[in-house]
Parts: structure tokens; C-alpha cells; sequence
């Protein structure tokens, strides 16, 4: 039950060269950084067949200030925001919460070094972990990662 979900300001949707970022790359790294994770005993924290990165751009944002404030150098380019929240099952140690959000933290700020180089972003992730009141679960998916090895 692995779910990372990225909610943007919808500019940072835009090409790399305008200004925008790629964030289907960014899907891809997240998903692959988790898929890289282990636990204290070497286990894999999350099931390949469970990982889900979603990224939606808000359809309407105010961010800070609506960019009143001018950086040093000129007018600004508005401000930019992503939210990545990961929401994972519960029984995984408090070294293992840390160990995944500094690896999926270490991939998004790489990702956005550059924007955040050139204009006003904030990039925040949090990890939640709660007990759940319903959980039903239906997919062909775990099954294509839950094959015997062949040796």
C-alpha cells in the first residue's frame, strides 16, 4: 500500500526548458528509489506490485504571498510548490521511516536543484503511517512480482 501522491502548482508542469520540470521522471526516480529500499533485516520495505507514484497539478493555488515579494534581480517568476506525501501500512521501525524519507527527500531535492536554484519553490514530503478502518484490496498486479526464483 505504498502511495506516494505529489500534489504541484501546475507551473512547474510546464517544460524543463520554460522554466517546468519533468515530473513523470520525477514518478519514475520516486518509484525506483522505493522500489530500492530495505529494512534493518534486508527485506524490501515496500512490494514492487504496490508501488504507486501519482502526481497531480492543482487546478487553482495561492502560494505564500502570490509573489508580491521580488527576489533580488528582478521581478518574479511566481512561486512554485509540490507535496509529496507518502502514505505507507503500518509495523515498519522509526530507522526505516527515516531511512525511506531521506532517500525519497535526496531524490526530489536533486530533481528540483535547478528550479530551486533559479525561483521561489518549496518542496515538502511527509510520510504518514495510520491505522486503517477499511482496506480492501483487488489487483492482478502482485502477482507478476510474486513469482518463485528460478535458480
Amino acid at each position: 500500500m505504498p502511495h506516494l501522491v505529489i500534489l504541484y502548482t501546475p507551473d512547474l508542469d510546464r517544460p524543463v526548458e520554460q522554466g517546468g520540470s519533468d515530473l513523470g521522471a520525477l514518478c519514475r526516480a520516486l518509484a525506483g528509489a522505493m522500489r530500492r529500499q530495505v529494512d534493518e533485516a534486508g527485506k524490501p520495505v515496500f512490494p514492487t506490485g504496490g508501488i504507486r507514484v501519482l502526481a497531480y497539478p492543482a487546478a487553482h493555488h495561492a502560494v505564500a504571498d502570490d509573489g508580491e515579494a521580488e527576489p533580488a534581480g528582478g521581478p518574479s517568476p511566481g512561486y512554485g510548490f509540490v507535496y509529496l506525501n507518502l502514505r505507507m501500512g503500518r509495523g515498519r521501525s522509526a530507522a526505516t521511516h527515516q531511512a525511506v524519507g531521506q532517500a525519497l527527500s535526496t531524490v526530489a531535492q536533486a530533481h528540483f536543484a535547478p528550479l530551486l536554484a533559479s525561483r521561489p519553490i518549496g518542496v515538502t514530503l511527509q510520510i504518514d503511517e495510520g491505522p486503517e478502518v477499511f482496506d480492501a484490496k483487488h489487483s492482478s498486479l502482485h502477482p507478476l512480482f510474486n513469482k518463485p526464483a528460478q535458480g
